[in-house]
């Protein structure tokens, strides 16, 4: 009896490949052409991302110091999501290109699976799923004449729907020092600077009139606008930057009953609307409060009296919460069961951030990890 060959259509065959993690996606590469150049078309990469949105396919990134001297070096630990695992360490990644530096890398994003790490005038784009890796290059843009120094504040990430274009904005100060010699005072001036992933370039653009300040310890990037808290004339704000228009705005803060003297106040997207969780400076006992901007601030919910814990670090699949505890610790909260459990990891203070990322095949035309020298080794090698 002769065999029955079934032919799949080719958008059917397209459709089930969409819903496979990226490590498959790379493997099938070699499999057919038509395969790998589908893979790199921009409706199969939006149909890809929409799908591990739609099932919340995250993924975590632990950043992390394991010392608290300028010889220590910070590195990211890909944490385990199978199910019993416990968030385990599986993999330690050390970035080269950012180990000189201080505090390196701050992390702006996610953007549709895309990291903004940046330190000074270091900046880069890291695609953590496909392990492509890109150095932005240096600003072009003027600086003021007679110029002192200059220093690289708050960064942010964002996608321009409409272009399709991928957007970093770089805020600017340049400091003149004091000269009594010549009769001169101390003084500085702004610029922001917006870079263009489509023509690899920096341009200036307009200051928005309103100082941003603070590294983001959440995700500040929401649905096309990305977020900063800012300090205006008299009082503190936030700043906003749409990706689109490329234009600035602020709004304020959410009413909490206090001020921020005595509580912290950190951004974040909380399930596709611009958040902001507030609990307190000081004490033991902390509390946390989420707010929600739907139109204006309404404050969602509220974790009370929760001891041994420092700092929020973000919410996981289920509400769960990410902590620093008391010991440095990364802990997880359950606000179903109040249940505070132990991941046995371990970071010196305020060392530690959460990064919940969705895996991704935008391209950023940079190199693979392998070429910039990114080492990625088993947690458990004794020789990281």
């Amino acid at each position: 009896m002769p065999e029955t060959r079934v032919e799949v259509p080719e958008m059917v065959m397209l459709e089930i490949l969409s819903k496979l993690p990226v490590k498959s996606l790379t493997r099938f590469r070699c499999v057919c052409k038509p395969w790998c150049s589908s893979f790199q078309t921009p409706h199969f990469i939006t149909k890809h991302h929409q799908n591990n949105l739609h099932n919340n396919n995250l993924n975590l990134l632990l950043k992390r110091c394991q010392g608290n001297t300028r010889d220590d070096i910070y590195y990211f630990s890909q944490l385990s999501i199978e199910k019993g695992q416990n968030f385990s360490a599986q993999h330690n990644i050390h970035l080269p290109f950012f180990e000189d530096c201080w505090y390196a890398p701050v992390v702006s994003g996610p953007c549709n699976g895309l990291l903004c790490l940046h330190d000074a005038d270091k900046v880069a784009l890291w695609n953590p799923s496909t392990r492509e890796f890109k150095t932005l290059p240096q600003s072009t843009v003027q600086r003021p004449p007679s110029v002192d120094s200059t220093s690289f504040d708050c960064f942010g990430i964002g996608f321009d729907s409409q272009s399709g274009d991928y957007k970093v904005v770089n805020f600017v100060s340049n400091c003149f020092e004091e000269n009594e010699d010549e009769g001169l005072m101390g003084d500085w001036n702004d610029q922001v600077e917006l870079y263009s992933l489509k023509t690899d370039s920096w341009k200036e653009i307009s200051v928005p009139g309103v100082q941003p300040y603070g590294s983001p310890l959440f995700n500040n990037y929401v649905n096309g606008f990305y977020y900063w808290r800012a300090i205006g004339y008299s009082d503190d704000l936030i700043l906003s930057f749409d990706m689109v228009n490329e234009k600035f705005s602020t709004l304020p803060l959410p009413e909490f009953g206090g001020s921020l003297a005595e509580y912290y106040l950190e951004l974040l997207d909380f399930n596709g609307l611009l958040g902001a969780i507030v609990y307190p400076r000081g004490g033991t006992d902390k509390s946390f409060d989420l707010w929600v901007m739907n139109g204006s601030w309404t404050k969602q919910f509220s974790i009370e009296s929760l001891l041994g814990v420092e700092r929020p670090l973000g919410f996981w699949k289920n509400g769960e919460l990410f902590l620093e505890s008391s010991d440095h610790e990364l802990v997880l909260f359950d606000p179903s069961t109040r249940e505070l459990k132990n991941l046995g990891i371990h970071a010196y203070q305020e060392k530690m951030q959460i990064i919940a990322y969705v895996e991704s095949l935008v391209p950023i035309n940079g190199r693979s990890e392998l070429k910039e020298l990114i080492i990625r080794r088993p947690a458990g090698d004794t020789s990281n």
